[in-house]
């Protein structure tokens, strides 16, 4: 039952965001064949043109323009310009979505989420979003792989602060997973043995306290215990302390 509404909810949603995008027509006449009798650049937004049948107008994008062959003296009726006013949407949202591209990779729910807060609809952004990850242009595989390389390389970020940054940017488990398993065992340490030693060296007082304040950080930047355990037992050899004898290290 639940299913069933869910549904029905989904393609009521469907047809009053599509009824909301066809609205551009609402003034259009529904038994004439409209000719267009201007075509003009639009000088912003950048690739639009406004189209003119008589007094009605509509605009549309550069490349939906050219898919349907809007020139001056072609005709169309108002089902036709339906199509295309759809079409002109999801175009919209695909440029969209290459805008949101041009500073660095995002990943699809990212895009997602630019598009949502302007306003396309969810026909639109699901068209754009697989056109998108079709193109190899939002490919959240090869995202989780290089953001977790440069957070253990540039940032010295544990696994679990990875892990978690992932998931926020709305990349599935089983892909963090599998990007967090190409980094090896002695990746993070140096990672880890890096970060902390600059923290070590930071930190005055007896051993213990060195201890406890630099593996706290180290378990706040995503480290496992073990790690921790493994680089404060090389931060104390390095100093000349004895290493510490639990299997886990501890904070008490």
């Amino acid at each position: 039952m639940r299913e069933g509404n869910s549904h029905e909810h989904q393609e009521g949603q469907g047809i009053q965001e599509e009824q909301g995008i066809l609205e551009e027509l609402a003034g259009f006449p529904d038994n004439e064949t409209l000719l267009i009798t201007e075509v003009e650049r639009l000088a912003k937004p950048r690739g639009r043109y406004l189209i003119s049948f008589g007094p009605y107008t509509l605009s549309v994008h550069e490349d939906v323009l050219v898919k349907y062959r809007m020139v001056k003296g072609n005709a169309f009726t108002k089902q036709e310009l339906e199509e295309i006013v759809v079409a002109d949407e999801r175009q919209q949202a695909y440029v969209e979505g290459l805008k949101a591209l041009e500073r660095k990779p995002r990943t699809r729910k990212e895009i997602e989420m630019k598009l949502r807060q302007k306003g396309i609809e969810t026909g639109s952004i699901e068209y754009a979003l697989n056109r998108l990850v079709e193109e190899r242009l939002v490919d959240d595989e090869s995202y989780a792989r290089q953001w977790a390389q440069q957070r253990i390389r540039n940032h010295r970020k544990g696994k679990a602060w990875i892990r978690q940054e992932l998931q926020q940017k709305g990349v599935d488990k089983s892909i963090i997973s599998e990007a967090l398993a190409e980094v090896s065992s002695d990746q993070e340490f140096e990672a880890a043995l890096a970060a902390g030693r600059k923290k070590w060296n930071q930190t005055k007082g007896e051993a213990a306290d060195r201890k406890r304040k630099t593996g706290a950080y180290l378990m706040r930047r995503g480290y496992a215990g073990e790690q921790v355990r493994k680089v404060i037992n090389q931060l104390l050899k390095e100093d000349a302390y004895p290493e510490e004898e639990e299997e886990y290290y501890s904070f008490d």
